[in-house]
């Protein structure tokens, strides 16, 4: 076996070994037929929350071990051909063989950093919050292109998104826009992007000027019902309004929308659905995510430092820069991962970002480290 395919084979391996680590591979069978058995108990369902909560831990459980035998039995199946083929000097079966090698390669180092997804609240859907800033009419547009980057994002991953709320721009695009993606670990995808976006280009408003705008992106928890999250009634103010969308598919004219104010920290959160009732569930949700991600900050001094660096969405604070003129290049300013496809990046090809962000410090541990402690 040639020594760059060795070189490979040897990374798929030290990826099995984490993922079986991670999961527990050696209790995982035992522990599924646990799950089966009370998945079988009738009384299970005399709690919806609880059961439904023991049917995603056992449906977690069943594509982990998908997973990790999956690629294990893909390495076995693959080095075996490339033996017979070299045996039998049989090229093209070698060569179909060491591709197949490859792209295993890459499926088993973004299951490897999928689970470093280990939060307490990776798994969970996601509250998406976009806010246009320095930059005026070309700031709320660059705004409404995140959005869209966003969305089509979501969608490549299989995700939906319900707009929760969305203020238009004076003149274009958006002043705010926030969305509730769903989908497992959407959270924990989306924490990465929590920062100011920084964009450069030549102005599409008749200027001819080359305009800089920014953005500002935060990603938050949707907290399910296993995580207790107190708010004191007396503490938040709620206010009903009428509300219209920008237009196009999100058009929303209702007199029902909903406003919280929490006075102690000053969070504001809005919903415009067609339901007042929906309305003031969803924003409380919203609510209670934006606590819950205040809590991890006091507990967590990286993600404290890494929300803190957000900052205002203006000069100093950007996270990544997108610059489309006098060239094409999308850099994170965190991880130096950079790509000239801005046109990509922006119909929501940003995985690399994440998974660049995500392997250099996922929980406190990078990608290295973490294969290191295991």
């Amino acid at each position: 076996m040639r020594a760059e395919i060795q070189n490979i084979v040897d990374e798929i391996g030290k990826s099995l070994e984490l993922l079986a680590q991670r999961m527990g591979r050696d209790t995982a069978d035992h522990r599924l037929e646990e799950f089966n058995a009370r998945a079988e108990d009738p009384d299970l369902w005399n709690d919806p929350a609880h059961a439904q909560k023991v049917m995603r831990e056992r449906q977690t459980l069943v594509d982990q071990i998908a997973t990790h035998d999956g690629i294990k039995q893909d390495l076995a199946d693959n080095i075996e051909l490339i033996e017979l083929g070299e045996m039998e000097e049989d090229q093209e079966v070698v060569a179909d063989a060491e591709a197949a090698l490859k792209a295993l390669q890459d499926k088993a180092a973004q299951k490897e950093l999928e689970a470093l997804l280990n939060g307490e609240t990776d798994a969970n859907d996601s509250f998406l919050e976009i806010k246009s800033g320095a930059g005026g009419t070309e700031a709320c547009d660059w705004a409404s292109m995140l959005a869209r980057m966003y969305v089509r994002w979501a969608e490549r991953r299989g995700y939906s998104v319900e707009l929760q709320e969305e203020t238009p721009g004076t003149e274009a695009g958006i002043k705010s826009v926030t969305y509730q993606i769903k989908g497992h670990n959407a959270y924990g995808w989306l924490k990465s992007e929590t920062g100011t976006h920084r964009l450069v280009r030549i102005s599409p408003f008749g200027k001819g000027t080359r305009e800089t705008s920014f953005a500002a992106v935060g990603a938050y928890p949707v907290i399910d019902d296993n995580i207790e999250i107190e708010v004191n009634p007396a503490d938040i103010r709620i206010d009903t309004y009428r509300s219209s969308g920008a237009g196009g598919q999100h058009v929303n004219t209702t007199d029902s929308a909903v406003r919280i104010t929490h006075a102690p920290t000053g969070i504001v959160v809005t919903s415009s659905e067609k339901s007042q009732h929906q309305n003031r569930d969803i924003a409380m949700k919203a609510l209670k995510s934006r606590l819950y991600q205040l809590e991890l900050d006091k507990r967590s001094a990286v993600v404290n430092e890494l929300h803190e660096a957000k900052g205002d969405a203006g000069w100093g604070n950007q996270i990544r820069s997108y610059v489309m003129q006098p060239y094409q290049m999308v850099k994170d300013l965190r991880t130096n991962f950079e790509t000239a496809d801005t046109k990509g990046v922006l119909d929501g090809d940003l995985d690399g970002f994440m998974a660049a962000t995500l392997a250099q410090d996922v929980a406190g541990k990078s990608r290295a480290d973490a294969r290191a402690e295991d």
